[in-house]
């Protein structure tokens, strides 16, 4: 019949801008965000992919340190405990997370710090 286009090559499946940019966290979905949360009048077309992708970094940084924390104390799972300890005991990351709370995350563990070897000197002369 001659209705419609005949022939002519057919249209490529859609590929998601997560997929086009190689990345697992939904980049529509941070555009949406970044448009809605009144950020700015105008959002370009590649900042979410490029926020998405410091996300994704930090996401696979702060999971690299937490395993390394787990496997240390013996364990199979990644609590938020590990978590915490991970981004506290590196320097850049807890300067960067410095105001978040961790849920049941804990506290930094903390040794007093040794007699002073003066003290200590000036003990052992007297016993």
């Amino acid at each position: 019949s001659g209705r419609g286009k005949s022939g002519g090559k057919a249209r490529a499946k859609a590929k998601s801008r997560s997929t086009r940019a190689r990345l697992q966290f939904p980049v529509g979905r941070v555009h949406r965000l970044l448009r809605r949360g009144h950020f700015a009048e105008r959002v370009a077309a590649a900042a979410p992919a490029y926020l998405t992708a410091v996300l994704e970094y930090l996401r696979a940084e702060i999971l690299d340190l937490a395993s390394d924390v787990a496997r240390e104390s013996k364990k199979t799972r990644i609590n938020p405990r590990p978590v915490m300890l991970a981004i506290r005991n590196d320097e850049q990351l807890n300067k960067l997370l410095d105001s978040v709370t961790i849920a049941q995350g804990g506290v930094l563990p903390y040794t007093q710090p040794a007699v002073p070897a003066a003290r200590r000197d000036a003990q052992a002369a007297v016993a």
